[in-house]
Protein backbone atom coordinates (compact mmCIF):
# COMPACT_ATOMS: atom_id res chain seq x y z
CA UNK A 1 0.00 0.00 0.00
CA UNK A 2 1.36 3.36 -1.02
CA UNK A 3 2.23 5.59 1.93
CA UNK A 4 -0.17 8.47 2.52
CA UNK A 5 2.80 10.61 3.56
CA UNK A 6 2.06 13.70 1.48
CA UNK A 7 5.58 15.06 1.78
CA UNK A 8 7.06 11.82 0.42
CA UNK A 9 4.61 11.88 -2.47
CA UNK A 10 5.50 15.49 -3.26
CA UNK A 11 9.18 14.57 -3.21
CA UNK A 12 8.51 11.67 -5.59
CA UNK A 13 6.64 13.97 -7.97
CA UNK A 14 9.45 16.54 -7.83
CA UNK A 15 12.10 13.93 -8.69
CA UNK A 16 9.95 12.68 -11.58
CA UNK A 17 9.50 16.20 -12.94
CA UNK A 18 13.08 17.42 -12.49
CA UNK A 19 14.96 14.15 -12.97
CA UNK A 20 17.25 15.15 -10.12
CA UNK A 21 17.45 14.45 -6.39
CA UNK A 22 19.22 17.79 -5.89
CA UNK A 23 16.57 19.82 -7.71
CA UNK A 24 13.79 17.92 -5.96
CA UNK A 25 15.35 18.63 -2.58
CA UNK A 26 15.53 22.35 -3.40
CA UNK A 27 11.94 22.43 -4.62
CA UNK A 28 10.57 20.61 -1.56
CA UNK A 29 12.86 22.37 0.95
CA UNK A 30 14.32 19.13 2.31
CA UNK A 31 17.78 17.58 2.34
CA UNK A 32 19.03 15.23 -0.37
CA UNK A 33 19.21 12.31 2.11
CA UNK A 34 15.56 12.98 2.96
CA UNK A 35 14.67 12.70 -0.73
CA UNK A 36 16.56 9.42 -1.05
CA UNK A 37 14.89 8.05 2.07
CA UNK A 38 11.43 9.03 0.81
CA UNK A 39 12.02 7.33 -2.54
CA UNK A 40 13.28 4.15 -0.90
CA UNK A 41 10.17 3.91 1.28
CA UNK A 42 7.85 4.54 -1.64
CA UNK A 43 9.59 1.90 -3.77
CA UNK A 44 9.20 -0.62 -0.98
CA UNK A 45 5.49 0.14 -0.81
CA UNK A 46 5.08 0.18 -4.59
CA UNK A 47 6.56 -3.28 -5.02
CA UNK A 48 9.46 -2.28 -7.24
CA UNK A 49 11.63 0.45 -8.70
CA UNK A 50 9.96 3.74 -9.53
CA UNK A 51 13.01 5.21 -11.26
CA UNK A 52 15.84 4.15 -13.52
CA UNK A 53 18.86 5.86 -12.00
CA UNK A 54 21.35 6.86 -14.68
CA UNK A 55 24.24 9.30 -14.87
CA UNK A 56 21.94 11.53 -16.91
CA UNK A 57 19.30 11.67 -14.18
CA UNK A 58 16.29 9.86 -12.76
CA UNK A 59 13.70 8.52 -15.20
CA UNK A 60 10.40 6.94 -14.16
CA UNK A 61 9.89 3.24 -14.81
CA UNK A 62 6.51 1.93 -16.00
CA UNK A 63 5.69 1.41 -12.32
CA UNK A 64 6.75 4.98 -11.62
CA UNK A 65 4.57 6.28 -14.46
CA UNK A 66 1.52 4.54 -12.97
CA UNK A 67 2.11 6.08 -9.56
CA UNK A 68 3.01 9.50 -10.96
CA UNK A 69 -0.26 9.68 -12.87
CA UNK A 70 -2.32 9.05 -9.74
CA UNK A 71 -0.20 11.29 -7.50
CA UNK A 72 -0.57 14.19 -9.93
CA UNK A 73 -4.32 13.67 -10.06
CA UNK A 74 -4.46 13.58 -6.24
CA UNK A 75 -2.58 16.84 -5.79
CA UNK A 76 -4.48 18.51 -8.63
CA UNK A 77 -7.58 17.87 -6.53
CA UNK A 78 -6.09 18.67 -3.14
CA UNK A 79 -3.77 21.63 -3.64
CA UNK A 80 -6.30 24.22 -4.91
CA UNK A 81 -8.48 23.54 -1.86
CA UNK A 82 -5.49 23.77 0.49
CA UNK A 83 -4.37 26.99 -1.15
CA UNK A 84 -7.89 28.43 -0.84
CA UNK A 85 -7.72 27.97 2.93
CA UNK A 86 -4.08 29.06 3.21
CA UNK A 87 -1.13 28.72 0.79
CA UNK A 88 1.00 27.51 3.69
CA UNK A 89 -1.11 24.35 4.02
CA UNK A 90 0.15 23.12 0.65
CA UNK A 91 3.53 22.67 2.36
CA UNK A 92 2.49 21.68 5.85
CA UNK A 93 -0.79 19.72 5.80
CA UNK A 94 -0.46 16.01 6.53
CA UNK A 95 -2.70 13.05 5.72
CA UNK A 96 -3.54 12.38 9.41
CA UNK A 97 -4.59 16.02 9.84
CA UNK A 98 -6.79 15.88 6.75
CA UNK A 99 -8.26 12.54 7.81
CA UNK A 100 -9.20 14.10 11.16
CA UNK A 101 -10.69 17.12 9.36
CA UNK A 102 -12.85 14.85 7.19
CA UNK A 103 -14.15 12.92 10.21
CA UNK A 104 -14.95 16.08 12.18
CA UNK A 105 -16.62 17.66 9.17
CA UNK A 106 -18.86 14.60 8.67
CA UNK A 107 -19.75 14.10 12.35
CA UNK A 108 -19.61 17.77 13.43
CA UNK A 109 -18.30 16.51 16.76
CA UNK A 110 -14.75 15.75 17.97
CA UNK A 111 -15.79 12.83 20.15
CA UNK A 112 -17.77 11.14 17.38
CA UNK A 113 -14.94 11.78 14.94
CA UNK A 114 -12.48 10.15 17.34
CA UNK A 115 -14.73 7.10 17.69
CA UNK A 116 -14.95 6.79 13.91
CA UNK A 117 -11.18 6.93 13.54
CA UNK A 118 -10.52 4.79 16.64
CA UNK A 119 -8.35 7.55 18.08
CA UNK A 120 -8.33 9.49 21.33
CA UNK A 121 -10.41 12.66 21.23
CA UNK A 122 -7.43 14.92 22.10
CA UNK A 123 -5.53 13.46 19.12
CA UNK A 124 -8.28 14.44 16.70
CA UNK A 125 -8.71 17.85 18.32
CA UNK A 126 -4.98 18.49 18.10
CA UNK A 127 -4.84 17.54 14.41
CA UNK A 128 -7.59 20.00 13.50
CA UNK A 129 -6.11 22.68 15.75
CA UNK A 130 -2.77 22.31 13.96
CA UNK A 131 -4.49 22.94 10.62
CA UNK A 132 -6.19 26.00 12.05
CA UNK A 133 -2.93 27.33 13.49
CA UNK A 134 -1.12 26.86 10.18
CA UNK A 135 -3.91 28.52 8.22
CA UNK A 136 -4.44 31.24 10.84
CA UNK A 137 -8.20 30.90 10.59
CA UNK A 138 -11.01 28.92 12.15
CA UNK A 139 -12.11 25.92 10.12
CA UNK A 140 -15.25 25.32 12.18
CA UNK A 141 -17.82 27.57 13.80
CA UNK A 142 -18.46 26.54 17.40
CA UNK A 143 -22.18 26.73 18.23
CA UNK A 144 -24.42 25.41 20.97
CA UNK A 145 -25.57 22.71 18.55
CA UNK A 146 -22.08 21.52 17.62
CA UNK A 147 -19.26 22.57 15.35
CA UNK A 148 -20.17 23.67 11.83
CA UNK A 149 -17.62 23.53 8.99
CA UNK A 150 -17.01 26.69 6.99
CA UNK A 151 -17.47 26.72 3.23
CA UNK A 152 -13.72 26.38 2.68
CA UNK A 153 -13.56 23.50 5.16
CA UNK A 154 -16.31 21.64 3.32
CA UNK A 155 -14.47 22.13 0.03
CA UNK A 156 -11.15 21.02 1.53
CA UNK A 157 -12.73 17.96 3.13
CA UNK A 158 -14.26 16.83 -0.15
CA UNK A 159 -11.06 17.49 -2.10
CA UNK A 160 -9.03 15.52 0.46
CA UNK A 161 -11.43 12.58 0.20
CA UNK A 162 -11.13 12.58 -3.59
CA UNK A 163 -7.33 12.84 -3.36
CA UNK A 164 -7.20 9.87 -0.99
CA UNK A 165 -9.46 7.97 -3.39
CA UNK A 166 -6.90 8.57 -6.15
CA UNK A 167 -4.20 7.07 -3.93
CA UNK A 168 -6.43 4.06 -3.33
CA UNK A 169 -6.70 3.78 -7.11
CA UNK A 170 -2.89 3.92 -7.28
CA UNK A 171 -2.69 0.84 -5.05
CA UNK A 172 -5.00 -1.01 -7.45
CA UNK A 173 -3.12 0.19 -10.55
CA UNK A 174 0.24 -0.90 -9.13
CA UNK A 175 -1.13 -4.30 -8.13
CA UNK A 176 -2.29 -4.83 -11.73
CA UNK A 177 1.35 -4.69 -12.82
CA UNK A 178 2.00 -7.75 -10.67
CA UNK A 179 -1.17 -9.59 -11.65
CA UNK A 180 -2.84 -9.03 -8.28
CA UNK A 181 -6.44 -8.00 -7.53
CA UNK A 182 -6.28 -5.16 -5.02
CA UNK A 183 -8.80 -2.60 -3.86
CA UNK A 184 -12.56 -2.67 -3.91
CA UNK A 185 -15.16 -1.59 -6.42
CA UNK A 186 -18.06 0.33 -4.92
CA UNK A 187 -21.30 0.50 -6.92
CA UNK A 188 -24.16 2.82 -6.00
CA UNK A 189 -27.23 0.84 -7.06
CA UNK A 190 -30.63 2.38 -7.72
CA UNK A 191 -33.67 0.03 -7.65
CA UNK A 192 -33.82 -1.04 -11.30
CA UNK A 193 -30.12 -1.94 -11.45
CA UNK A 194 -30.32 -4.23 -8.43
CA UNK A 195 -32.83 -6.55 -10.06
CA UNK A 196 -32.07 -6.25 -13.76
CA UNK A 197 -28.47 -5.34 -14.63
CA UNK A 198 -26.18 -5.86 -11.67
CA UNK A 199 -26.81 -9.55 -10.87
CA UNK A 200 -25.70 -10.65 -14.33
CA UNK A 201 -22.75 -8.26 -14.48
CA UNK A 202 -21.54 -9.21 -10.98
CA UNK A 203 -21.63 -12.96 -11.62
CA UNK A 204 -19.66 -12.52 -14.83
CA UNK A 205 -17.17 -10.24 -13.08
CA UNK A 206 -16.66 -12.76 -10.28
CA UNK A 207 -15.88 -15.48 -12.82
CA UNK A 208 -13.15 -13.29 -14.31
CA UNK A 209 -11.87 -11.82 -11.03
CA UNK A 210 -12.41 -14.32 -8.22
CA UNK A 211 -11.11 -12.25 -5.31
CA UNK A 212 -11.69 -8.61 -6.23
CA UNK A 213 -13.66 -6.96 -3.45
CA UNK A 214 -17.04 -5.59 -4.60
CA UNK A 215 -19.44 -3.52 -2.50
CA UNK A 216 -22.95 -2.65 -3.66
CA UNK A 217 -24.59 0.24 -1.81
CA UNK A 218 -28.27 0.99 -2.23
CA UNK A 219 -30.17 3.99 -1.00
CA UNK A 220 -31.88 7.18 -2.14
CA UNK A 221 -30.31 8.94 -5.09
CA UNK A 222 -29.29 11.95 -3.00
CA UNK A 223 -27.28 9.77 -0.62
CA UNK A 224 -25.61 7.85 -3.43
CA UNK A 225 -24.78 11.10 -5.21
CA UNK A 226 -23.14 12.45 -2.06
CA UNK A 227 -21.07 9.29 -1.74
CA UNK A 228 -20.05 9.50 -5.40
CA UNK A 229 -18.92 13.12 -5.10
CA UNK A 230 -16.89 12.33 -1.95
CA UNK A 231 -15.13 9.41 -3.61
CA UNK A 232 -16.82 6.78 -1.41
CA UNK A 233 -18.68 5.37 -4.44
CA UNK A 234 -17.09 4.71 -7.83
CA UNK A 235 -20.22 5.01 -9.96
CA UNK A 236 -24.02 4.97 -9.74
CA UNK A 237 -26.15 2.69 -11.88
CA UNK A 238 -29.82 3.44 -12.47
CA UNK A 239 -32.21 6.11 -13.70
CA UNK A 240 -30.44 9.25 -14.90
CA UNK A 241 -31.52 12.73 -13.88
CA UNK A 242 -32.70 15.58 -16.10
CA UNK A 243 -31.55 18.22 -15.63
CA UNK A 244 -28.12 17.21 -14.37
CA UNK A 245 -28.24 17.88 -10.62
CA UNK A 246 -24.69 19.25 -10.37
CA UNK A 247 -21.90 20.04 -12.81
CA UNK A 248 -19.16 17.79 -11.39
CA UNK A 249 -20.76 14.53 -12.52
CA UNK A 250 -21.16 12.85 -15.92
CA UNK A 251 -24.07 10.66 -17.06
CA UNK A 252 -23.80 7.88 -19.65
CA UNK A 253 -27.15 6.58 -21.00
CA UNK A 254 -27.28 2.81 -21.57
CA UNK A 255 -30.90 2.24 -22.58
CA UNK A 256 -34.33 3.79 -22.13
CA UNK A 257 -37.19 2.30 -20.18
CA UNK A 258 -40.91 2.87 -19.64
CA UNK A 259 -43.09 2.32 -16.62
CA UNK A 260 -45.54 -0.55 -16.18
CA UNK A 261 -48.50 -1.06 -13.86
CA UNK A 262 -48.59 -4.47 -12.18
CA UNK A 263 -51.10 -6.52 -10.23
CA UNK A 264 -51.46 -10.10 -9.05
CA UNK A 265 -52.60 -12.49 -11.83
CA UNK A 266 -56.09 -12.99 -10.32
CA UNK A 267 -56.65 -9.31 -9.48
CA UNK A 268 -60.24 -8.14 -10.21
CA UNK A 269 -58.87 -5.73 -12.82
CA UNK A 270 -56.38 -8.13 -14.43
CA UNK A 271 -58.62 -8.95 -17.43
CA UNK A 272 -59.95 -5.44 -17.98
CA UNK A 273 -58.85 -3.47 -21.03
CA UNK A 274 -58.92 0.21 -21.84
CA UNK A 275 -58.46 1.29 -18.25
CA UNK A 276 -57.51 4.90 -17.60
CA UNK A 277 -55.55 6.28 -14.64
CA UNK A 278 -58.73 8.01 -13.40
CA UNK A 279 -60.34 4.55 -13.07
CA UNK A 280 -57.64 3.60 -10.55
CA UNK A 281 -57.80 6.56 -8.16
CA UNK A 282 -59.55 4.59 -5.43
CA UNK A 283 -57.18 1.63 -5.71
CA UNK A 284 -54.37 1.20 -3.16
CA UNK A 285 -50.90 1.48 -4.69
CA UNK A 286 -47.29 0.53 -4.05
CA UNK A 287 -45.01 3.18 -5.58
CA UNK A 288 -41.53 4.62 -5.17
CA UNK A 289 -40.85 7.51 -2.82
CA UNK A 290 -41.30 11.14 -3.83
CA UNK A 291 -38.38 12.74 -5.62
CA UNK A 292 -37.65 9.77 -7.90
CA UNK A 293 -38.19 9.85 -11.69
CA UNK A 294 -40.64 6.94 -11.42
CA UNK A 295 -42.75 8.74 -8.85
CA UNK A 296 -42.76 11.94 -10.89
CA UNK A 297 -44.16 10.09 -13.91
CA UNK A 298 -46.68 8.22 -11.76
CA UNK A 299 -48.00 11.45 -10.22
CA UNK A 300 -48.11 13.18 -13.61
CA UNK A 301 -50.35 10.55 -15.21
CA UNK A 302 -53.28 11.45 -12.95
CA UNK A 303 -55.44 14.47 -13.64
CA UNK A 304 -55.82 17.10 -10.95
CA UNK A 305 -57.96 15.80 -8.13
CA UNK A 306 -57.75 12.13 -9.19
CA UNK A 307 -54.43 11.15 -7.63
CA UNK A 308 -54.62 8.07 -5.38
CA UNK A 309 -54.41 8.69 -1.65
CA UNK A 310 -53.72 5.11 -0.49
CA UNK A 311 -49.99 4.73 -1.10
CA UNK A 312 -47.19 2.54 0.22
CA UNK A 313 -43.79 3.95 -0.76
CA UNK A 314 -40.87 1.59 -1.33
CA UNK A 315 -38.00 1.08 -3.74
CA UNK A 316 -37.97 -2.70 -3.22
CA UNK A 317 -39.42 -4.86 -5.99
CA UNK A 318 -39.49 -7.81 -3.57
CA UNK A 319 -41.64 -5.94 -1.06
CA UNK A 320 -43.88 -4.65 -3.85
CA UNK A 321 -44.36 -8.15 -5.23
CA UNK A 322 -45.34 -9.63 -1.87
CA UNK A 323 -47.83 -6.82 -1.17
CA UNK A 324 -49.40 -7.19 -4.62
CA UNK A 325 -49.69 -10.97 -4.24
CA UNK A 326 -51.39 -10.62 -0.85
CA UNK A 327 -53.84 -7.83 -1.71
CA UNK A 328 -55.60 -5.76 -4.37
CA UNK A 329 -52.78 -3.21 -4.44
CA UNK A 330 -51.37 -2.12 -7.79
CA UNK A 331 -47.70 -1.41 -8.38
CA UNK A 332 -45.91 1.01 -10.69
CA UNK A 333 -42.33 0.11 -11.65
CA UNK A 334 -40.11 0.01 -14.71
CA UNK A 335 -40.78 -2.40 -17.57
CA UNK A 336 -37.28 -3.83 -17.21
CA UNK A 337 -37.87 -4.62 -13.54
CA UNK A 338 -41.27 -6.14 -14.23
CA UNK A 339 -39.98 -8.46 -16.97
CA UNK A 340 -38.80 -11.21 -14.63
CA UNK A 341 -41.91 -11.03 -12.44
CA UNK A 342 -44.25 -11.29 -15.45
CA UNK A 343 -42.27 -13.97 -17.31
CA UNK A 344 -42.35 -16.20 -14.21
CA UNK A 345 -46.10 -15.71 -13.84
CA UNK A 346 -45.75 -14.05 -10.45
CA UNK A 347 -47.38 -10.77 -11.49
CA UNK A 348 -49.43 -9.51 -14.43
CA UNK A 349 -49.27 -6.32 -16.47
CA UNK A 350 -52.43 -4.25 -16.15
CA UNK A 351 -53.85 -2.83 -19.38
CA UNK A 352 -53.94 0.89 -18.70
CA UNK A 353 -54.07 3.63 -21.32
CA UNK A 354 -50.99 5.67 -20.36
CA UNK A 355 -48.44 7.07 -22.80
CA UNK A 356 -45.44 6.69 -20.52
CA UNK A 357 -42.44 8.79 -21.47
CA UNK A 358 -39.18 6.92 -21.84
CA UNK A 359 -36.60 7.53 -19.14
CA UNK A 360 -32.85 6.98 -19.58
CA UNK A 361 -31.08 4.32 -17.51
CA UNK A 362 -27.32 4.52 -17.24
CA UNK A 363 -24.12 5.24 -15.37
CA UNK A 364 -23.21 8.30 -13.34
CA UNK A 365 -19.55 9.03 -12.56
CA UNK A 366 -17.49 11.94 -11.30
CA UNK A 367 -16.26 14.30 -13.98
CA UNK A 368 -12.64 13.44 -14.77
CA UNK A 369 -12.79 10.08 -12.97
CA UNK A 370 -10.30 7.51 -14.26
CA UNK A 371 -11.22 3.86 -13.68
CA UNK A 372 -8.77 1.15 -12.70
CA UNK A 373 -8.63 -1.97 -14.89
CA UNK A 374 -10.94 -3.78 -12.51
CA UNK A 375 -13.44 -0.93 -12.52
CA UNK A 376 -13.23 -0.66 -16.31
CA UNK A 377 -13.99 -4.37 -16.61
CA UNK A 378 -17.02 -4.00 -14.36
CA UNK A 379 -18.28 -1.08 -16.45
CA UNK A 380 -17.92 -3.09 -19.66
CA UNK A 381 -19.88 -5.98 -18.17
CA UNK A 382 -22.60 -3.59 -16.99
CA UNK A 383 -22.84 -2.09 -20.47
CA UNK A 384 -23.24 -5.59 -21.94
CA UNK A 385 -25.91 -6.51 -19.36
CA UNK A 386 -27.72 -3.26 -20.09
CA UNK A 387 -27.77 -4.10 -23.80
CA UNK A 388 -29.36 -7.47 -23.01
CA UNK A 389 -31.95 -5.69 -20.86
CA UNK A 390 -32.66 -3.27 -23.68
CA UNK A 391 -33.28 -6.10 -26.12
CA UNK A 392 -35.54 -7.96 -23.68
CA UNK A 393 -37.93 -5.01 -23.35
CA UNK A 394 -37.70 -3.77 -26.94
Amino acid sequence: MISRNLRHLRVFMAVAETGSVTHAADRCHVSQPAVTQALNKLEQNAGGALFDRTRHGFFTTPRGDVLLNRVRRAFDLLDPALDDVSPRLVLTATAPQLTALIAVRETENFTLAALRLNLAQPTVHRAVSQLEQESVRALFERTSYGIIPTRQTRALSQSAQLAFAELDQADADLAELDGREVGRIVVGALPLSRSVILPHALTQFRALRPIQNITVIDGPYSELLGGLRRGDIDFILGALRDPLPIADIVQEPLFSDRLTILCRPDHPLADRTGLKPSDLSDTPWVVTREGTPTRAQFDACFDNGTAPISLIETGSILLMREILLASDHLGCISTAQSHAEISKGLLARLNVDVDWARRPIGLTTRAGWMATKGQALMLDLIRAAAEEARQSIA
